[in-house]
């Protein structure tokens, strides 16, 4: 039979994050099918509402930023320091089956909504920058302390200068991806005992920004334990392999060419017409040919600057050999590749109209995924939610909202 709902749907997600690491982490269970509510903070709301680029609309000045990582989900506004915010929290939880949060360790125990108090059925997702537990666990820290501590920092960039931050928050998109992984494997533990009778139980995962870039540091770890290799920033060339690098063309723009295997290689000397290349005993094998990269990776570069990035992208790709052109936003507004597989979408913004954006990135063959909604405004969902989630009368919203808990 054809499946017609999405894996997610019927599963609730609390987002209780700001910025980016938790809130993205509820972005992919939302993307999955899960129903995501927002708590924010009354009358600010989430920090990234604050953060351009800014988009002029009747309101006023809109985040486009927000427009992006506020889609997909209800926002509720809810004082949690409030002894009041904090009851009608539990009862949203006591709703709910996932919550993410990324405040700093011991910020729910202060606010008395700690996961021990909560119930059991729950996995409560907990991004911080040093993890729940540890000597640093206590400190503040944001996206680039993740990437300099987790070893990633000191890798990027050029050997001769200092070290360069990847052009987006690299350790917050990718613990809230792995803190994602973690919430459906311990929802799949917790329910898949329903049938037999068991207690549903949840869990807590404990995620943090450095870890998630440790662990993609290749072999940097296992190099520096064994080999005593303390491994350094290359640029963009590898010292194992050539040629390999952003070449530079005619047209300003820079072309990234992957021929550090004996048949790429040959494959790439036959799109520039030099087979002589394959065998001058310079570049014989691999490790030859990384021996001697500057003259190698020269060479590819005299050929790609004579060359439009256009034109060198269709050289490779008629003699199989891996390309990509550093691609712009304007050149991804236009690819036929990514047009023809849907990978840009037009959200329907309450605020600001319709905005194309990035889909969800992975999909299900032969299945429609759910419905990509626009960013909420600051609040959008409160009475709806809390009177029917949240133990709350509609007589005592107004009085709430005079106190401030929503």
């Amino acid at each position: 039979m054809p499946i017609t709902s999405p894996p997610l749907e019927g599963i609730r997600v609390l987002d209780l994050g700001t910025r980016v690491a938790a809130p993205f982490c509820a972005a992919q269970l939302g993307e999955l099918g899960a129903e995501v509510i927002k708590i924010e903070q009354p009358g600010t709301g989430d920090f990234m509402r604050e953060i351009g680029p800014f988009v002029d609309t009747p309101e006023g000045p809109y985040s486009l930023f927000w427009s992006v990582e506020g889609r997909g989900r209800k926002s509720v506004t809810l004082d949690l320091r409030q002894h009041r915010g904090q009851e009608i929290f539990r009862n949203l939880a006591r709703e709910s089956d996932v919550i993410c949060e990324n405040f700093r360790p011991g910020t729910l125990e202060r606010w008395n909504i700690s996961p021990s108090g909560l119930p059991e059925h729950l996995i409560v997702v907990r991004i911080s920058a040093f993890g729940q537990s540890g000597p640093y666990s206590n400190r503040p820290g944001l996206d680039r302390l993740g990437i300099g501590y987790g070893g990633l920092l000191n890798l990027t960039g050029d050997a001769d200068r200092p070290p360069v931050r990847p052009g987006v928050t690299v350790s917050d998109y990718l613990t809230g991806t792995f803190a994602s992984q973690a919430a459906i494997a311990a929802l799949y533990r917790r329910d898949i005992g329903q049938d037999d009778g068991e207690e549903r139980a949840g869990a807590v995962v404990d995620a943090c920004l450095y870890g998630s870039i440790l662990r993609i540091l290749e072999w940097t770890i296992a190099g520096h334990d064994r080999a005593g290799i303390v491994r350094e920033r290359e640029g963009n060339r590898l010292g194992t392999s050539a040629p390999l690098d952003n070449y530079p063309t005619s047209d300003g723009r820079y072309v990234c060419l992957v021929a550090g295997s004996d048949a790429n290689f040959a494959r790439l000397c036959a799109a520039m017409d030099r087979a002589d290349l394959v065998s001058d005993q310079r570049f014989a094998n691999l490790a030859k040919r990384a021996a001697n990269s500057d003259e190698i990776n020269g060479i590819v570069a005299e050929w790609t600057s004579d060359r439009t990035a256009e034109e060198v992208e269709l050289a490779a790709i008629e003699h199989d050999v891996p390309v990509a052109t550093a691609y712009t936003a304007a050149d991804i507004a236009v690819d036929p590749h990514m047009a023809e597989r849907a990978d840009l979408i037009p959200v329907p913004d309450p605020v600001a109209g319709v905005i194309r954006q990035q889909a969800p990135a992975t999909r299900y063959v032969g299945e429609q995924g759910p419905e990509i909604t626009g960013a909420p405004r600051l609040g959008a969902d409160t009475d709806t939610v809390l009177t029917e989630l949240g133990g709350v009368k509609e007589a005592e919203l107004a009085e709430l909202r005079e106190a401030g808990v929503i």
